[in-house]
This record gives C-alpha cells, structure tokens and sequence, in this order.
C-alpha cells in the first residue's frame, strides 16, 4: 500500500481496505487526544473568563455561544474542503485554525480587550467543529454493519485528552501568571499547543486519505456506498441532524453554567474542572459500548435512549444542593452519557443515509445545526440563570430532551435501512 498518497489511480492497485481503515483509526485517534485537551480546556474556564471579563453571570454563557456559533461556520468550511481535497487538509486547516483562535484568547485576556475576545472565541470553535467531524473520516471505509463502532472509536480517544485537559485548569492557570497572562487564560495555552500538534499529526500521518479511498473503492465495494433506500435519505438526515442538535443544545446550556453555579457555592476552580472533566469522560468513555449498541440493537432505539438518559441529568443536577460536589458531578455523568448516545446514533443514521458523493458537503451542512444548537444553548443558559436560577435551567433542559424520543419513535428511518 503506498501511503505516501492522497489519490489512487486507476493505474496503481486498491490497498486493503481493513488495514488501511487500521492506520486510519491509528491516526484519528492521536489527534483525538490530542485536540480533547485543548477542547475541554476552554470549556472548563470559558465562562468563567467571560463572568471575570464582563462582570456580568447574565453574559457567562456568552464565550460557549461565541465558539459555538465559530464551530458553525467551521463545520461547512472543513466539510466543503474535506469535499474537494479530502479529509486530511480539511482536518488539519480547522485544528490549525482553532490553534490561532486559541492565541487570541490570550491575547485578549493580556490586553482585556472584549472586541477581540469575542473575535477569538468565534474563531477558537474551529476546533470544536473539527474534533467532531474527525468523527466522520473514521466512517469512510468502515462497513455499515460496524459503522457505530468506527465512529465510537475515534469519539472515545478523545477521553484522554478531554479528562487531562480541565485538571491541567490549576496548574496552567499558574504558568500563566507566571509569564503575566491572567490566571484564567491558562488553559488556552494548553489548547493552543494541542489543536496544533493535532493538526501537525493529521497533515502528516493521515494517508491514505480515507474520503478519497472509499471514494476509490465505492464502484467496486458496496459496503463503502449509501446503504439506506433513496426515499429514507431525507428522513435519516434529519432524524440524525435533530437528534444530534437536541442532545448538543441541552448538554452545552447545563455543561456552561455549571462551573460558575459551582463557583458561586464556593467550589474552587480546581473542583470545577474535576467535574468537567469527569462530564468530558463520560462523553466519550462510553463509545465503544455506544457503538456496539447501535449497530447491535439499531440507530433509533439509542438515540431515545439518549433523551430518558438527559432528562435524569436534568433532574439530578436541578436536585442536587449547590455544595454537592458528588451529586453535581454524578448528573453531569448522565449529561455526557446522554450526549454520547445522541451523537453516535445520529452519526450513523447520516452516514448511512448520504451518497459519497455528497458525503462531506452534507455531514458539514447537518454539523451547522448541531453548532446552532449548542450556540444557543450556550448563550440561552446565563440568560435563563441569572434570570430564574440553574436548577429551572436543568430542569428545562431535561424535559426538552426528552423529545428526542417522538423524533425516533416516528421518524420511520428504519433500522434495516442501516445495514
């Protein structure tokens, strides 16, 4: 197999697919780590920057909507580039871009310059967008029936770096003040270094590129070709896009507010990143056992499993008193459990439900209403807190998760359609 192209013509002989998939995962699954690091570090102290910069807990959620909103407009560059030129370059210009987006947080922070905060997190959602759709190339060449499982791979690499990132919170913070940038800018730092070693990783490890393969293979393999009937197309896009959306709103609102509710009952920033990064864990810890269930039991039955798992997160973080650590970080379990049933399944109903040929435009264009979503998610829940209080902000989280279970239950998108 010669690795050190992106193409293959039809003069040079089809590489096995199942060990180039393997290299494929290898590769994917570094940059995962690496990217989760610099991923949950700015949640971590996003909107605790934001309270600090703005005095205001109204405008908390504010840097979650920013980078959100970022992640929008990234999702259709990287997916439109991934289009032309393959998943490589698409990859590695979003964490590039995300690396810069980091900087300018920063310097923002340096210099308490509010215009170009707000500029730098929209920029910094580019690594955002881009660590999901890493998600995607590893679907390339898998075959539907072990799709779930290819996507909850790459998903569960970025465990690591999302656990490390938010308990280096304290500790870069430190560093930062050392080198005179404020204390909460720290963590920027961190995902600075890492978006820029992943998009390092990808740009020279990932070939053969897999959208380029299987786009290689798709005349002559049919498990690399939309597998679901024409008519199902339309449904399983937007049953996957408005499961994935609900699950990415609800997360984000509870997920952004629960470090300054924890900070305003005297929990210290180093807790507060322990509970994120236990809530970063479960989002994509589960993966693999998520994958199995999907291509197992089927793409619907998950994801309502999704919305009962994000109602008890409502439930339990609305319940549990300010000073419980314990109980906080238990609902916030179930908060990136829930996520990550809603994410796995909903990848998969839109991989099987979209041609190659349109493959990586369309995932880009289905990721910008999960962006959307989080945005508002992001921005609605300091709004909604400082104007009622966080537990009527999980509560209604919960209960609007819960309509993920009509969309699956009468979508019609079946499950024989995904195999």
């Amino acid at each position: 197999m010669a690795t050190g192209t992106t193409s293959i013509t039809s003069d040079t002989p089809l590489p096995d697919t199942a060990r180039a998939q393997r290299r494929i995962l290898i590769v994917l699954v570094s940059a995962q780590i690496l990217s989760g690091a610099g991923l949950a570090a700015g949640i971590t102290v996003g909107a605790l920057l934001a309270q600090d910069m703005l005095d205001s807990t109204s405008l908390a959620g504010l840097p979650s909507a920013l980078f959100t909103a970022g992640s929008a407009l990234a999702a259709v560059a990287v997916g439109r580039l991934s289009q032309a030129r393959g998943r490589r370059p698409g990859l590695a210009a979003g964490y590039l871009t995300g690396t810069i987006g980091s900087l300018g947080v920063i310097a923002a922070a340096v210099l308490n310059n509010l215009a170009l905060l707000f500029i730098a997190l929209f920029v910094y959602g580019a690594g955002t967008a881009t660590n999901l759709q890493a998600r995607y190339a590893g679907a390339d060449l898998a075959t539907a029936s072990h799709r779930g499982r290819a996507v909850s791979t790459v998903l569960v690499a970025t465990t690591l770096g999302g656990v490390i990132g938010p308990n280096l919170a304290a500790p870069t913070g430190g560093l930062a003040q050392s080198l005179g940038i404020p204390y909460l800018a720290g963590p920027f730092l961190l995902a600075a270094a890492a978006y820029a070693l992943a998009a390092l990783v990808l740009a020279v490890s990932l070939r053969p590129d897999p959208l380029l393969l299987a786009r290689e293979l798709g005349t002559t393999d049919a498990a690399t070709t939309q597998t679901a009937p024409v008519d199902d197309s339309g449904k399983g896009i937007a049953a996957g896009g408005l499961v994935m959306a609900l699950t990415q709103l609800v997360m984000v609102a509870i997920m952004t507010m629960t470090p300054v509710h924890m900070h305003a009952h005297g929990h210290s920033t180093a807790a507060a990143g322990l509970v994120i990064a236990i809530h970063v864990g479960a989002m994509y810890l589960p993966s693999p056992l998520t994958g199995w269930l999907v291509d197992r039991y089927g793409r619907l039955p998950v994801a309502a499993a999704s919305g009962v798992t994000l109602l008890a997160a409502g439930l339990l973080a609305a319940a549990a008193p300010g000073d419980s650590m314990v109980l906080l970080a238990l609902a916030l379990t179930l908060l990136g459990l829930g996520w990550n049933l809603g994410l796995v399944a909903g990848t998969a109903i839109i991989t099987d439900t979209v041609p190659l040929a349109t493959r990586a435009k369309t995932q880009g264009a289905v990721d910008v209403s999960i962006a959307v979503a989080g945005a508002t998610g992001g921005m609605g829940s300091g709004l909604m807190v400082a104007a009622t209080s966080y537990p009527a902000l999980a509560l209604a989280g919960g209960v609007l998760a819960l309509a993920v279970v009509p969309i699956a239950a009468f979508t019609g998108f079946s499950r024989s359609a995904s195999r």
